[in-house]
Parts: structure tokens; sequence; C-alpha cells
């Protein structure tokens, strides 16, 4: 187990340029500068997803063990679900994908977490190039509550600092890729507050979308949502798997048996089983797999 730096990201840091579409290698500036690991080209086009690999994650808050030697390869165009019972560690290794478990007061994580053989707790590596790279979408949508549906999905391209790009081109974009344009191109000046709870959260997916990440992370995305509106985050995290790697966490077993590839068990922050959905819940290997799956517990 290799101890990372959890220290916030200094702004008086230099940051080196985004790279289109090049290997990212180690800098050669002064130490103290900082390694912006985005890849992604600028230019609109849309690659595939990218391999995430978990090695020996260990995570902490304080004294407390949260996520115990995890070990996992996420693929690409696949949607991978954890469950597991609440507690069990599912939103905190996904936290630690894109360097926001750090953000809270005494946590830490140990290991490694790697984007195509980038490692992402690399020691000058830019803390918000990660962020963009590897969006996340909450259990709770939150669009921003003074500012309009278009400047929703702006906002991330503005926080991520994304420069020279058609603004305008690329909102309009992303709202397509989340079902959405059809039902607010009419209304893009009104608050994106007074849109229903399913369109919230697209409209959140949207500006994840918008800033072209390489992998997205869904935390319970569907949890505060209506049956409806669930159906249709659903039917878009099929769509997206096309274009990205995602990892979605979820409590309810229907809904990963619905929408993932492969899905994770966790345990007491230990991975148990990670297998192909189907052979997951009608033959899992480990005992406590079964049980879980069965409902004889959590």
């Amino acid at each position: 187990m290799i101890p990372r730096d959890t220290q916030k990201t200094d702004p008086a840091q230099t940051q080196q340029p985004v790279r289109d579409k090049e290997p990212v290698e180690v800098s050669d500036s002064p130490a103290e500068e900082q390694q912006d690991v985005s890849t992604r080209s600028q230019d609109g086009v849309t690659a595939a997803g990218h391999n995430v690999v978990l090695t020996d994650l260990h995570a902490y808050y304080g004294s407390v063990h949260a996520v115990r030697g995890v070990n996992i390869t996420f693929p690409p165009n696949e949607v991978s679900a954890i469950i597991g019972p609440s507690g069990c560690g599912k939103s905190t290794m996904v936290r630690c994908i894109n360097r926001m478990h750090e953000e809270i007061p005494g946590a830490r994580a140990e290991g490694s977490v790697t984007l195509d053989d980038v490692d992402l707790y690399g020691d000058n590596v830019d803390v918000t190039s990660v962020r963009r790279l590897v969006g996340m979408v909450f259990q709770k949508p939150n669009p921003f509550p003074t500012m309009s549906i278009f400047e929703n999905v702006a906002a991330g391209l503005r926080l991520t600092g994304t420069k020279g790009v058609n603004m305008r081109e690329r909102v309009h974009r992303a709202l397509r890729a989340v079902g959405l344009w059809e039902e607010v191109k009419n209304r893009l000046n009104e608050p994106g507050i007074g849109l229903s709870g399913g369109q919230q959260q697209r409209l959140c997916i949207a500006r994840t979308v918008a800033v072209e990440p390489e992998v997205i992370l869904m935390d319970e995305p569907c949890s505060a949502l209506d049956p409806v509106a669930t159906l249709k985050v659903e039917e878009l995290i099929d769509e997206l798997k096309e274009r990205y790697t995602i990892v979605i966490v979820t409590h309810n077993m229907q809904q990963a048996a619905r929408v993932s590839d492969t899905t994770v068990f966790m345990l007491d922050g230990e991975l148990i089983e990670h297998a192909p959905t189907d052979q997951l819940f009608t033959r899992p290997k480990d005992e406590r797999t079964e049980r879980y799956v069965t409902g004889k517990f959590g």
C-alpha cells in the first residue's frame, strides 16, 4: 500500500495545458507544477470509453477503514453496477476514483487508481483535470437554483476552465445527448430548478457530458425519481455506454440487473464478488452474494 498525498490543489501551482489525444507523460517541468491528465480532444469528437483500474485501494475516514484492499477493473463501454448493504463502502470507493473522497476532512486513500495507465493519484496530477475526466452524477438532482437551463449545462464547462469551444453548440449537443433537447429547446433561459425531478437529473447528466469526460460515475442516480423518470435515466445510461465507461452505485438490485453488464457485490468494505450481471444474480460463486441477492440480509 502506498500512502497518497491528499492535500488539496494549490491554486498558485502552474498547470500544464490540455493535451489533444497525446499520451500523458510525467512532466519535465519543476516538481511544484501539476500534470493535467486530460486526454480528450476539444474538437467535439467523442472517443470510446477507457479502462479504470483500482489496485489495492484502501479508504479511510480518520481511523475508520471504509474500503479494504479493493482490486478491480472497470472495462470501457460497459456499465458496471455496485451493490451491497448500506455502509459497505460502495459510494466511498466510487468517490475515490475521481478524488472526491479526500475532500472530506480526515479522509484519505491508499493504493492506486489508474485511467489507461495514468495514475490519478500521481504526485503532480492536477485534481481539477481528474474531475474533468471522471464526471460524477449524484443521488439527488442538484441543478444550480439561480441558473437557467442553458447556464446549468454551461456551468460544467466554465467550472473546469474549458476554453476554445463553441459554448452554445456544446450545450445543445449535451442536451441532445441526454434526450432533453426537445423538452427544453424553447425555454433554455428558464430556471433549471423549474424542471421535473427526472428532467433535473438528466440536466445534471448533461452538465457532466458537456465537458466530455472519459468516465461517468453515478451514485444512486434514480433513488429520488419516480418510475417513469427512472426508466428514462436507465435508457439514457444504456445509450451513454457507447461512448463512456460508466460505474453506477445502486441499492436497487432490479436496476442493476436491467442496466449493467457486470455487477460488483461489496460487504464491510471488501469486494466479495465481481461477475457478469446475469451470472452474479443467478449463479453467484460466493455464499454471501447468494444470501444478499436473494434477500436473506441487507
